[in-house]
């Protein structure tokens, strides 16, 4: 199928086939034509699919079609998505679709006076973190009474991260009258409730299940001492040095402590994570994109905000406390039809977080080194002669919008 046959017009077909898009994905193909006869869409696909483009292209369409210009403090469509950098990447993409709207880009880390000189103007699209939308709404400085088109990118993403709230708090705000798109890779049952509350007989888009790797991801796991992860790291990082690798740390502080591992063992790395200003995290996959650096060390802020062509690697140097962050971070790879390898570093600790994780995907993982940690006994082996370490009682990072 072409996007032609999706009943998009020539001007947003030469669009696409300009930005590379020339076939559409199987999500697209189901969800872009019932968007564009105005049905609420639940779309569930995996990590790197497509979803963007199946909620912005009839999000485009069907805002140039209605000849309108914006109110002042208003948006006539709005997408919110979890992270800065998923934000950021879904304006890009959007503005790629279109050169007559206007869309408006509003996330923490950026002046919210100029945001909200912005918004004064009116936009086309608000492109929006939860966060910073609830501040610029307790400022007066957004209506949203005339929102006409919502999509909620990555929901299930949303919830892990605590925006349940502040989505409570939007929706009522937006017009009842109004056409929502939501998208995510899972469906957990909190995101089965709030898909309730915010679409109306919807029509259900799932392409894959949830849980299901991408297909050309060649995955494994290697059982290895907590001590010995970052040697075992180098030596891997050193067999492709030219490839974009990368690197999941649980927290922020380890994620630091790694990139300056890596550095000072001579790999040109960076890092990502909820400590780094916007100005730092941008200047970080900026450096990743172009190549400067080659290995990008993060924590989950970067797992659904990263969509950057080539990453050849990615290593879970530790494993995720939610299993299905496990498909998402994997998901960085592989990505746009090319292949890609993915590894991850089990601890005697982490074995719960394993079969979570092989509970999730329906399958073992591949063993690529070292033998499984089974029981109590395994993981005093590998602590022997080192005093035992507690086990780190660091929630989960919250992550800044």
């Amino acid at each position: 199928m072409t996007f032609n046959e999706l009943g998009l017009n020539a001007r947003m077909v030469s669009r696409l086939d300009a930005l590379g898009l020339t076939k559409p994905t199987p999500i697209q193909q189901e969800a872009i034509p019932q968007a564009l006869h105005g049905r609420d869409i639940l779309g569930i696909a995996q990590t790197g699919t497509g979803k963007t483009a199946a909620f912005g292209i009839p999000l485009v369409v069907s805002l140039s079609k209605r000849q309108e210009r914006p109110a002042p403090h208003s948006a006539r469509g709005l997408v919110l998505a979890p992270t800065r950098e998923l934000a950021g990447q879904i304006v890009q993409s959007l503005q790629g679709m279109t050169a007559d709207l206007r869309i408006t880009l509003v996330v923490g880390g950026k002046s919210i006076h100029v945001q909200a000189e912005k918004l004064a103007r009116g936009t086309d699209i608000l492109v929006a973190t939860p966060g910073r939308l609830i501040d610029l709404m307790d400022r007066r400085a957004i209506d949203l009474g005339r929102t006409r088109f919502l999509v909620l990118d990555e929901a299930d993403q949303m919830l892990d991260i605590g925006f349940i709230h502040a989505l409570r708090r939007i929706e009522p705000k937006l017009n009842r009258d109004r056409q929502t798109m939501m998208f995510s890779a899972t469906m957990p049952k909190a995101m089965a409730e709030l898909s309730r509350d915010y679409l109306t007989d919807p029509v259900r888009v799932e392409v894959s299940p949830p849980g299901k790797v991408a297909d050309k991801v060649t995955h494994s796991v290697h059982f290895v001492a907590k001590d010995r992860k970052q040697e075992l790291l180098i030596e891997l990082l050193d067999r492709h040095r030219d490839d974009r690798t990368l690197v999941f740390s649980r927290t922020k502080h380890g994620a630091e402590r790694l990139m300056k591992q890596l550095d000072r063992a001579g790999f040109a790395a960076t890092s990502i994570h909820g400590n780094k200003s916007q100005g730092q995290r941008d200047r970080a996959i900026a450096a990743f994109r172009d190549g400067s650096v080659r290995v990008l060390v993060a924590t989950d802020v970067a797992a659904r905000g990263i969509d950057i062509p080539g990453v050849g690697h990615v290593y879970n140097f530790d494993l995720p406390n939610v299993p299905e962050n496990y498909v998402h971070r994997i998901g960085r790879t592989a990505r746009a039809g090319h292949d890609g390898r993915a590894v991850a570093f089990c601890a005697a600790d982490e074995m719960s977080e394993l079969r979570a994780i092989e509970k999730v995907l329906g399958m073992p993982v591949d063993v690529a080194g070292g033998l499984a940690w089974e029981g109590i006994g395994d993981a005093r082996k590998a602590t022997k002669g080192r005093r035992p370490r507690r086990r780190s009682s660091r929630r989960p990072e919250r992550i800044a919008a």
